[in-house]
């Protein structure tokens, strides 16, 4: 099977990181201003838009740290 390189692991972890970042940064500010505008001040749309946006970072994290498994895999050794 192929593996990947500590360097190539490095880049797509940093990569992770900061979509990571802001996304939760992008999902916490949205819900500071729906919460501040629309709902009186309750904490809900804080925690949904954070927990959103964490949701997407994770999933794009797991589909960009697969994708190199998963674009060798019909190749034998």
């Amino acid at each position: 099977m192929f593996s990947m390189s500590e360097k190539e692991l490095g880049k797509k972890w940093d990569k992770c990181l900061a979509d990571s970042a802001v996304k939760l940064g992008t999902g916490l500010g949205l819900g500071i201003v729906f919460s501040v505008l629309f709902f009186k001040r309750h904490t809900w749309p804080i925690s949904l838009g954070s927990g959103v946006g964490l949701g997407m970072a994770y999933a794009n994290c797991q589909n960009d740290l697969r994708l190199h498994y998963l674009q060798h895999e019909g190749q034998k050794d």
